[in-house]
C-alpha cells in the first residue's frame, strides 16, 4: 500500500504527544520510584476516576479493537461472546476484589501470589500462582503488537525484514523507556489521552458509517445470514450454544485474575474506588458491543474485495477488517487519529502488563528464593529491569514467530491463569482448602487445560463428550472443574493424616 503521509503526520504527534506524557508522569503524585510500592503500583494512590480510565486501559486493548471485529469479520455471531463476557466480569469484581484490596494494603501485598503466601503459607503454591501469571501474561503482551502491526501496515509501512519491524521496535524502545522511568504513573496517565481517543473514534464510526452505508438495516441486510446466528446444534450436541456460554463465563471467571488486572486494582487508594468501578465500568461492554459491530460494517462495506486493501487482507487476513473499513470511510487525517488510538491501546496494557509480571518475578520468586536478603532499592531496580526484559522478549517473540502461533499459544493463557482462582479467590472466603490440595488441583488443572487446548491445535474449545451427547466446551473452564474436584477431593484427605497446613497471616477483619 502507498504511504498515507497525512494520516502518518497525525499518528506520529499523537505518538510524541504520548511519549511525552509517559516520561512526565514520573513527577504525577511523586513517591519514591526506587522503591518497588511505587514504581509498580503507583504507591496505591489512584483514586475512582484513574482507575476507570486505568481498568479500561488495562482490560480493552488493541487487540480487542481488532480482534472482535476481525472474529465478527470472520466467524460472525460466535464473536458476540465477548460482550456477555464483559458483562459477567464486573459482579464478580464488585463483590470479590474489594476484599483482596483490603487484605493487599493491610499486609503490603503487591501480588496475588503475595497474598496466597500469606493467607496459605506455602511458597511452593505462590511460586506456581506466579509462575502461571507470568506464563500467562507473555504471549497477551506479544498480542498487543498484533494492533500495531496491523496499523503500521495500513500506513502503508511495510517491507520484509528490519525495514518492516523498525517502527515496531521503535514504538517498544519509547514504552520500555517511560515504563522504566515512571512505572504504572506511565501507562495511568496515557490511559486517559488512549480512552478519549477511542470513545471518540467509535462514537464517530458508529454514526457516520452507517449514514454512508444506508443504515443498520442495511448493514445487517449485507451479513451473510449463516453469521447472524449460531447455528442450530447438530444431533445430540450443544454445538456452539455450549462453546458461546463457556467461553464468555470461563473468561469472565478468568479475566480479573491476570496479573495486569490484580495490579490495576492494587493502585487504587481506597476498596470504594473498586466498588464503583464495578458499576462504571460496564460503559465498556457498551463500547465492546459498538466495536463488534465494526466486523459486520466492514463486510457490508465489502472491504476485503476491494483491490487497494488486497495487499493488507492478505498480510493480515481478517485482522485488517478494521483499518481497511476506516481508510475506506474517513478522511486521512481522522485515520491517522483513529490509528493513534488502536496504537496507544496497545502500549497502555503492554506497559502495565509488563509491570505486573516484572512485580512477580521481583516479588515471589527473586526475593523470595533468589535474594532474600536483598534491600528495597535492589528490589525495584531488579523489577525495572526485568519490565525490559519482559518487553523486548515479546517484541522478539511475535517478530521470530508466524502470528498464527503467537495466537495459538495466546489462548493457552485463559486455561492456565484461571487454575490459580481456587487459591486466589478461594481463599479470600475460607481456609478449609488445604494447600498442598491446591498445589496439586493446580497442576492437575494445568496438565488437564494443556492436554484439551493440544489435543485441538491449541484451539480453546473441546468437545467433552457426557453420556452420548458432545458439548463443546472452553478447555479454561473444563480443566477448573477437573481441578476444583482434586482440591476437594483431597483436602479432607491431607487434614485425616494430619498433613502439615501452612500458617495463615490473615484475620478475618483484615478482608473488610
Amino acid at each position: 500500500m502507498p504511504l498515507n503521509w497525512p494520516a502518518l503526520i497525525v499518528f506520529v504527534l499523537l505518538f510524541a504527544l504520548i511519549t511525552v506524557l509517559g516520561f512526565l508522569a514520573a513527577h504525577w503524585r511523586r513517591g519514591d520510584l526506587d522503591l518497588l510500592h511505587e514504581w509498580g503500583l503507583a504507591g496505591g494512590r489512584f483514586g475512582t476516576v484513574v482507575t476507570w480510565f486505568l481498568l479500561g486501559g488495562d482490560l480493552y486493548t488493541a487487540y480487542t479493537f481488532i480482534a472482535v471485529p476481525a472474529l465478527m469479520f470472520g466467524a460472525g455471531a460466535l464473536g458476540f461472546f465477548a460482550v456477555p463476557y464483559s458483562i459477567l466480569v464486573f459482579p464478580i469484581v464488585f463483590v470479590v476484589f474489594p476484599r483482596l484490596w483490603s487484605v493487599a494494603r493491610r499486609h503490603g501485598y503487591l501480588t496475588a501470589a503475595d497474598f496466597v503466601r500469606g493467607r496459605h503459607g506455602n511458597k511452593w503454591l505462590a511460586l506456581a500462582v506466579a509462575v502461571t501469571g507470568i506464563v500467562a501474561t507473555m504471549p497477551y503482551i506479544a498480542l498487543q503488537l498484533v494492533g500495531i502491526q496491523v496499523v503500521i501496515g495500513a500506513l502503508g509501512i511495510g517491507g520484509a525484514g528490519w525495514s518492516g519491524d523498525l517502527p515496531l521496535v521503535i514504538a517498544f524502545v519509547i514504552l520500555a523507556a517511560f515504563t522504566y522511568t515512571s512505572g504504572l504513573r506511565a501507562p495511568a496517565a496515557i490511559a486517559i489521552v488512549k480512552d478519549i481517543l477511542i470513545w471518540l473514534t467509535v462514537i464517530v464510526a458508529i454514526v457516520a458509517i452507517p449514514i454512508a452505508l444506508g443504515g443498520y438495516a442495511k448493514i445487517f441486510a449485507a451479513v451473510p445470514p449463516a453469521k447472524l446466528l449460531l447455528p442450530a446444534p447438530p444431533g445430540q450436541s450443544l454445538g456452539l450454544y455450549s462453546a458461546y456460554a463457556t467461553l464468555a463465563f470461563g473468561s469472565a471467571l478468568a479475566l480479573f485474575l491476570y496479573p495486569h488486572a490484580v495490579t490495576g486494582v492494587l493502585s487504587a487508594s481506597n476498596r470504594r474506588a473498586i466498588s464503583r468501578n464495578a458499576a462504571l465500568l460496564p460503559a465498556y461492554a457498551l463500547l465492546l458491543a459498538l466495536i463488534a459491530l465494526l466486523g459486520f460494517m466492514a463486510l457490508a462495506a465489502s472491504v476485503a474485495k476491494a483491490p487497494e486493501f488486497a495487499p493488507l487482507f492478505k498480510q493480515y487476513g481478517p485482522n485488517a477488517a478494521v483499518p481497511a473499513l476506516l481508510l475506506a470511510m474517513f478522511p486521512a487525517w481522522f485515520v491517522g487519529v483513529a490509528f493513534a488510538a488502536i496504537a496507544i491501546g496497545a502500549l497502555v496494557p503492554a506497559a502495565i502488563m509488563s509491570i505486573a509480571a516484572s512485580n512477580l518475578w521481583t516479588r515471589n520468586i527473586y526475593r523470595e528464593f533468589l535474594r532474600p536478603d536483598c534491600t528495597a532499592a535492589e528490589e525495584a531496580k531488579m523489577a525495572k529491569v526485568v519490565s525490559l526484559i519482559v518487553k523486548f522478549g515479546a517484541l522478539a517473540f511475535v517478530i521470530g514467530l508466524p502470528l498464527q502461533y503467537a495466537i495459538e499459544l495466546q489462548l493457552l493463557g485463559g486455561v492456565l491463569i484461571i487454575q490459580t482462582l481456587p487459591s486466589v479467590i478461594g481463599g479470600l472466603y475460607t481456609r478449609w482448602f488445604h494447600d498442598r490440595a491446591l498445589f496439586l488441583g493446580w497442576l492437575a488443572g494445568i496438565v488437564a487445560g494443556t492436554a484439551m487446548a493440544a489435543s485441538q491445535g491449541f484451539k480453546p474449545i473441546y468437545p467433552l463428550h457426557l453420556a452420548g451427547w458432545t458439548i463443546p466446551t472452553y478447555a479454561a473452564l473444563a480443566s477448573l472443574v477437573v481441578n476444583l474436584i482434586v482440591v476437594i477431593v483431597l483436602t479432607p484427605i491431607f487434614t485425616a493424616i494430619n498433613a502439615g497446613r501452612g500458617q495463615d497471616e490473615t484475620e478475618a477483619g483484615h478482608y473488610v
